[in-house]
C-alpha cells in the first residue's frame, strides 16, 4: 500500500509539472489546446518538458520527447491532455511517443475532440504501453475549461467580464464609468483579453464607450490581439472610431437581415468582416455567433465586455460559461447602471445559482471568478 501511495504522488508532482508547463502555454497555443508534457526516469528524474507551442508547431509531447532523446526509453510520460493520433499541421504524438519507447503514459483528462476521443489512449495501449488516466484530472479540466467545452458544445467559450461597484454598478446615473477599478484590476482584464481569442462588445457599449478592445499593459505581454467583434443588429454602428482602427486588425461585425446595406457596405469598405445571423430578441442570435467563431474563426474563448444588455442576453439564453466580476469599494446607488440587465426570476428558488472559484485581492478591489452549477447539483 505504501509503495502504490509513493507511486501516485510521484504521478500527481511529475502531472503538476506538466499543468505548470501548459498554462504557460496558455496565449500561444490556440485554436489547439494548451497542454504540458514531462518525461521522467526511473529514479524520478524530469528527463524532458515540454508544452505546446503556437499552431503549426511541436505539441508537448514532441517538445518533451525531443529534449529526452534516448533517454525517453522505458520511461514515463506525463502529459496534461490525451495524445492525438490524428494527422493535422503536425504527425500524431502517439507515433512519437511509440517510436520514442516510452514504457508508461499517464494522462489527466481524455480529449473530447472527435478525432482523438479515446483514440489515442487505444492506440497507445494496442503498442503496449501502460496507460493511466486521471491523475490531476480536477485541475486540468479546470486549466483547459474553455478548450474541453469548445470541442463538445462546438461553440466559443463565453466568459463574461464586468467591473463594478459593491452595489453592482457599471456607471454612475451620468454615465461616467473611468475608472470605477483600479490599475491592478484593470491590468488584470487586460489579462483576461489576451488570454481569449476574441473579445466581444455591444453596440450600447461600443457608440457610448468607443472601446479598442486590445489587450494591454498584461503580463507576460501579449503573443497576439484578439480578435475584436461588434454584435450590432440594426446597424447602429458608424464605421469610425478605435474599434475600427486597421492596425490593431480587421473587426468582425455580427448584424441581421434588418442592417441597412449601406451601414454593412461601410464596415466592410473600413476593412471589417460581416457575418450576418437570424435575429434573437431584438438582438443578433448568440448561439450563432458562438458556433461561427468557434468555426469559422478559431476561437477558444470569447470574452464578452458587456454591456449590460449583452450581459443580461447570454444570462438569459444559458450561454454564460463563466463571470470574472470586478468589485470596487464604492457605491453607486440604485439609479446608475447596472452590470446585468435582465429579467431575473420571480421566486429566489428559481434563481440561476453560481459557484465562487476563485477570489483574489487587487489593490484596492476584489476580483470573483464564477463558474454554473451543474443542473444535477442545484
Amino acid at each position: 500500500m505504501a509503495e502504490m501511495n509513493d507511486e501516485r504522488a510521484t504521478d500527481e508532482r511529475a502531472m503538476d509539472t506538466a499543468l505548470d508547463l501548459a498554462a504557460r502555454a496558455r496565449r500561444i497555443a490556440p485554436p489547439n489546446p494548451w497542454v504540458g508534457c514531462v518525461v521522467v526516469g526511473g529514479d524520478g528524474t524530469v528527463l524532458g518538458r515540454g508544452s505546446t507551442q503556437p499552431p503549426g508547431g511541436a505539441h508537448a509531447e514532441v517538445g518533451a520527447l525531443a529534449e529526452a532523446g534516448d533517454t525517453a526509453r522505458g520511461a514515463t510520460a506525463y502529459v496534461t491532455l490525451e495524445p492525438c493520433d490524428h494527422h493535422g499541421r503536425t504527425p500524431p504524438c502517439t507515433g512519437a511517443l511509440i517510436d520514442a519507447g516510452v514504457a508508461r503514459v499517464v494522462v489527466a483528462v481524455e480529449d473530447p475532440d472527435p478525432r482523438v476521443a479515446g483514440r489515442g489512449i487505444a492506440q497507445l495501449r494496442a503498442a503496449g504501453i501502460e496507460v493511466e488516466v486521471g491523475v490531476r484530472a480536477v485541475a486540468a479540466t479546470v486549466l483547459l475549461a474553455p478548450y474541453l467545452l469548445q470541442r463538445r458544445s462546438g461553440r466559443a467559450f463565453a466568459l463574461l467580464k464586468t467591473a463594478a461597484s459593491l452595489d453592482g454598478r457599471t456607471a454612475a446615473v451620468d454615465g461616467t464609468s473611468q475608472w470605477i477599478t483600479g490599475s491592478e484590476a484593470r491590468a488584470d482584464a487586460h489579462g483576461l483579453r489576451a488570454d481569449s481569442q476574441a473579445v466581444i462588445v455591444g453596440s450600447g457599449t461600443a457608440l457610448a464607450d468607443r472601446p479598442t478592445l486590445t489587450a494591454r499593459d498584461c503580463d507576460p505581454p501579449a503573443e497576439r490581439q484578439p480578435r475584436r467583434v461588434l454584435l450590432d443588429a440594426r446597424g447602429r454602428v458608424p464605421a469610425g472610431g478605435p474599434l475600427f482602427d486597421p492596425r490593431f486588425g480587421s473587426p468582425l461585425v455580427f448584424t441581421t437581415a434588418t442592417a441597412p446595406a449601406d451601414r454593412i457596405g461601410e464596415w466592410r469598405a473600413a476593412g471589417a468582416e460581416v457575418e450576418v445571423v437570424e435575429p434573437q430578441d431584438g438582438g443578433v442570435h448568440l448561439e450563432q455567433v458562438l458556433v461561427a467563431l468557434a468555426e469559422h474563426h478559431g476561437v477558444v474563448q470569447a470574452m464578452v465586455e458587456g454591456g449590460a444588455a449583452l450581459h443580461g442576453a447570454f444570462l438569459d439564453h444559458g450561454l454564460a460559461d463563466r463571470i470574472v466580476a470586478y468589485l470596487a469599494p464604492v457605491l453607486l446607488g440604485r439609479d446608475a447602471r447596472p452590470a446585468f440587465d435582465l429579467a431575473g426570476p420571480t421566486t429566489l428558488a428559481d434563481a440561476t445559482r453560481w459557484r465562487i472559484t476563485d477570489t483574489r485581492s487587487l489593490g484596492p478591489d476584489v476580483r470573483i471568478t464564477l463558474d454554473p452549477v451543474a443542473a444535477e447539483d442545484r
